[in-house]
């Protein structure tokens, strides 16, 4: 009989082929791989410890490229600032950055609310479509919620 994680890998594995998400696909299939070859012990603490900020990293690579390549230079920056969409894009993106912080902490803090963001990040992208960057945001925004359900109770 397969262990009690293994059977939630495979249940999340059906979900993301239902939902059609390969990057849910993916993400599972390399933890079972890991965690049938008996690796997981060496690479799971890895993983949880490093991961956010690999994926973090990879992101930004990706949000760079456009720079790297030349298809973004000074001239667009600049004229960036001249919209009021791209105003608004800036607000929302140094918001997205704070929650994110907010997000870091309360994962470190509070590591069993990760369950609950890790369900509802599965739930959005296998049912919504959603893209699964949300435990990070997701926790962000619970750390704010948190914040401001303390200071009134």
């Amino acid at each position: 009989m397969p262990s009690q994680p293994i059977l939630f890998l495979l249940l999340l594995f059906a979900i993301g082929l239902i939902a059609k998400n390969s990057s849910l696909i993916v993400a599972i299939a390399v933890l079972l791989v890991l965690k049938v070859g008996g690796l997981d012990a060496k690479f799971f603490s890895l993983l949880q410890s490093k991961g956010i900020n690999w994926g973090v990293t990879v992101i930004t690579i990706a949000v760079l490229a456009p720079i790297a390549s030349g298809e973004i230079g000074f001239k667009d920056l600049s004229g960036a600032f001249k919209t009021p969409f791209a105003w608004i894009a800036l607000i929302s993106g140094m918001l997205v950055a704070m929650l994110a912080k907010g997000g870091v902490k309360l994962l470190a803090d509070d590591p069993q609310i990760t369950t609950a963001l890790v369900l509802g990040t599965i739930l959005s992208v296998s049912i919504f479509k959603g893209v699964a960057v949300g435990p990070l945001i997701g926790a962000g925004i619970a750390y704010v919620a948190m914040r401001i359900f303390s200071f009134f109770s």
